[in-house]
């Protein structure tokens, strides 16, 4: 009895462990995407951001600074948004720094939260920003949602 209840204590930690490297090679992965999708928009990389992308009816994008705030519903009509950029903007070699605050998976969905400051010859806003992402069929996590708030001063 007691050699019965130590293996299953060892088989119970070992599931734990192998459940805790699980979802840190999710959060791994899902960091990763939000990266690449954030290097691809400011390298005018259109192929790399819309690898970044599930492009689903309910994809979302909004962003709001000191010059104004918008948003963008449908993969179809982000997509068309931004072609314009995509055509004509210069690529910027910025260095992007996210201080991850929270990263959640649940299930084939997650949740990322984290604050961005860009390193350019622009002056930019700090922004808290937060992505959903969904693990498609293919098992690849892809950004559904944006929102990105710019972070004044007091």
């Amino acid at each position: 009895m007691k050699n019965y209840a130590i293996k299953r204590l060892i088989i119970s930690i070992l599931m734990l462990s192998s459940l805790s490297a699980a979802a840190q090679k999710d959060q791994d992965l899902i960091k990763a995407v939000i990266e690449k999708e954030t290097q691809s928009f400011y390298r005018v990389d259109r192929k790399g951001w819309e690898e970044s992308w599930q492009k689903t009816p309910y994809a979302y994008w909004s962003y709001s600074d000191s010059t104004g705030t918008s948003y963008v519903e449908g993969w179809d009509q982000l997509n068309k948004t931004f072609d314009d950029y995509f055509k004509t903007a210069k690529p910027n070699q910025a260095k992007i720094i996210n201080e991850w605050v929270e990263v959640r998976v649940y299930g084939n969905g997650a949740y990322a939260r984290f604050t961005q400051r860009v390193q350019d010859d622009i002056d930019r806003d700090e922004t808290s920003q937060v992505r959903v992402l969904e693990k498609g069929k293919d098992g690849k996590w892809k950004v559904i949602c944006v929102a990105a708030v710019a972070v004044y001063s007091k």
